[in-house]
């Protein structure tokens, strides 16, 4: 995917963060806040400057579905069986099914490379949003990221390449320590930091608020001119729900200073249809807009990209194809359709 993002432009002054006279009082106490308006870097040409990211591919960590399996009209069963095995569920895998007999039969397609062929560009269009990129546009910085999710999917190692990533762009960048419940998840963090060239910021004792440290995190970017912040949240089960309320009070913090760009939620490929589930419950209280969804390069089958984008209308923005730090790419709708089918 061409993609093109926006920067503030080097040599402003720093803009110095107002800042409450008790960050605790602020982490405990329950902000309402409203949408701010944005501007579109088209408004803000005078400030901000287009910047090109690397291009990374996703296409070596995707796994063939029917490589051994020959496309029959006759015999479509056959691939919606399939489709269930690779998590897209049932509804998804039959509505799929009846969508490719139909076109095959309107366009007089009855052949093997045809119909897979029919197949990708079901897939390519179901699973095309608009929103599919990051949003690293808006004439607001620092960009917030807010990293969420399940205890072992992956978070922090997402943290660490997406840090490497934008630094290789060029971006300045920040990491959130509040995961503040695991002394080894801020040591982790500060590796991943150390490794990408990102400065971080953790707890200032043990088990210090999460939303003191989100908000310690953003305020320090604000003096800085840091251009992304990225906060580590704490692994939590979907059914907790005082964990999960926490997050709600993550977001007020950080949201008295500038708005959350971006709740990721990170869902690792090869728990199935257990990872819809999850989606759904981090959506209701985190406000999630996006999905990045690890483990690809494992024994997973994929078919959750599918069904979370098509239930929850929620997109998978990136993918983890590994454990080094360059396995890491943006979800390319085609690219994925072609790696499941061809």
């Amino acid at each position: 995917m061409d993609l093109k993002f926006w920067r503030k432009k080097k040599g402003d002054e720093p803009v110095v963060a107002t800042v409450e006279p008790s960050v605790e009082h602020l982490a405990s106490t329950p902000v309402e806040t409203s949408p701010q308006p944005q501007a579109t870097p088209h408004e803000a040409t005078a400030d901000f400057e287009p910047v090109s990211l690397p291009k990374r591919s996703g296409s070596k960590g995707i796994r063939s579905l029917f490589s051994r399996v020959k496309f029959n009209l006759d015999d479509l069963e056959t691939l919606e069986d399939i489709l269930i095995q690779a998590d897209f569920g049932v509804d998804a895998a039959e509505e799929l099914i009846a969508e490719l007999r139909a076109k095959a039969k309107q366009q007089s397609v009855s052949d093997d490379r045809g119909l897979r062929q029919l197949l990708i560009d079901i897939l390519t269009e179901a699973m095309t949003t608009e929103n599919g990129a990051l949003n690293l546009s808006a004439a607001v910085q620092p960009y917030v990221f807010l990293v969420v999710g399940v205890n072992g999917v992956g978070k922090t190692t997402t943290i660490g390449k997406l840090s490497q990533w934008l630094s290789e762009g060029g971006w300045s960048v920040l990491l959130g320590a509040a995961d503040t419940f695991r002394a080894a998840a801020v040591d982790q963090l500060a590796t991943w930091a150390e490794r990408s060239g990102a400065k971080l910021v953790g707890p200032q004792q043990a088990g210090q608020d999460p939303a003191a440290v989100a908000f310690q995190a953003v305020e320090l970017a604000i003096q800085n001119q840091t251009d992304v912040v990225i906060i580590d949240t704490a692994g939590r089960l979907q059914n907790k729900t005082d964990l999960m309320n926490e997050l709600g009070k993550v977001r007020r913090v950080v949201e008295k200073q500038v708005p959350i760009a971006e709740t990721l939620l990170v869902i690792d490929a090869t728990t199935g249809q257990n990872g819809l589930e999850q989606a759904k419950a981090f959506a209701e209280i985190a406000n999630v807009t996006g999905i990045v969804l690890t483990k690809l390069d494992g024994s997973a089958k994929g078919g959750i990209a599918f069904s979370i984008q098509q239930k929850l209308g929620i997109p998978v923005k990136l993918v983890g194809l590994g454990e080094a730090i360059n396995d890491f790419a943006f979800f390319d709708p085609a690219e994925f359709a072609r790696g499941l089918v061809d």
